[in-house]
């Protein structure tokens, strides 16, 4: 798993520098994803226009930590975007479809609940370290979505702007469960987990910035 991890976050950074390079001209912009500094996550991206209607972007979501507000949050992710606005390229209104795949190792949302576990005397377990035993569990695979976004692409001026849109996707995943307090799976599958759920995989506030 580390070395997927290694190896998407590589091949993310190589793509957006060639994508910066090659795509460089009028209209092209660079996106830094405001709604998500703030949980020191990292989602940058690259729009350039097709025509006065259709755009394309490729966006990359970076999440390093293994351990985020004691949560499992680490996870690496390239999304290709096709746009189609109702009033000008990379103005007003748009709808898109999109497609991404990431590598993860973190708590799936519905597993951020957990309880203690107790003992045939009805005591809480203790762990070696003294800390009470809970069946809080962690999920390490990859997920690939396909989903269709929307937002609204403001101007503020000739060069920056800001792009507001969300986005809801049918994420497939492979996976292994993990018990946080002693590592050992928790689930029976020999080998990988599959899962299947319809969920929101993209959203926030780009602050877009017009390379000319």
């Amino acid at each position: 798993m580390k070395f997927t991890e290694k190896l998407l976050s590589k091949v993310l950074l190589i793509a957006v520098i060639f994508l910066l390079i090659k795509i460089k001209g009028q209209q092209t912009e660079i996106k830094l994803n405001a709604a998500f500094v703030p949980l020191t996550m990292l989602n940058l991206a690259v729009e350039k226009p097709l025509n006065d209607k259709f755009s394309l972007q490729a966006e990359g979501f970076i999440s390093p930590w293994k351990s985020l507000y004691g949560k499992n949050m680490q996870f690496y992710m390239g999304t290709l975007e096709g746009r189609y606005y109702f009033d000008e390229v990379m103005k007003k209104w748009y709808i898109g479809v999109y497609g991404s795949v990431a590598a993860f190792n973190l708590q799936k949302w519905n597993y951020l609940r957990s309880s203690i576990v107790y003992d045939e005397n009805g005591n809480p377990e203790l762990l070696a370290n003294g800390n009470i035993r809970t069946t809080e569990r962690y999920q390490k695979g990859l997920a690939f979505i396909f989903g269709i976004s929307g937002g609204y692409h403001f101007r503020i001026n000739d060069r920056l702007g800001l792009d507001v849109y969300a986005g809801i996707g049918a994420a497939q995943s492979l996976y292994k469960g993990y018990y946080k307090d002693n590592n050992k799976r928790y689930d029976e599958a020999e080998n990988w987990n599959k899962s299947g759920e319809i969920i929101p995989t993209r959203g926030g506030i780009m602050i877009t910035y017009k390379i000319k």
